[in-house]
């Protein structure tokens, strides 16, 4: 999963066709659990682009998107918001492919 660069980068990334952001951190737990699977889901969601956000170099993005838990994700669709999944909870694949599926 490639890994955000710069707001400029989010922002241009935001407007194309199918995009979902995972914000995560390096010390999170929750967002390592979720790490072994997440080739997977870019195997079998090709339609998306998958972007990882880290929280602490984009903490600023993050509270301006109302992230305050991690791992979450957003998916854009041509620039507007087409779903969040945001909670503090720790997510397994299934839930994880439940939010894209209903996109």
């Amino acid at each position: 999963m490639d890994k955000l660069q710069s707001v400029e980068q989010f922002e241009a990334l935001k407007n194309e066709e199918r995009t979902i952001f995972m914000f995560s951190a390096d010390w999170c737990g929750d967002c390592k659990f979720i790490e072994p699977f997440l080739p997977r889901l870019e195997a079998d969601y090709p339609e998306y682009t998958f972007i990882e956000v880290d929280r602490d170099q984009f903490i600023d993005l993050c509270g301006e998107l109302n992230i305050f838990g991690i791992p979450s994700f957003i998916a854009y669709h041509n620039g507007e918001e087409a779903g969040r999944f945001v909670s503090k909870d720790r997510k397994t694949l299934e839930e994880i492919e439940e939010f894209i599926n209903g996109l």
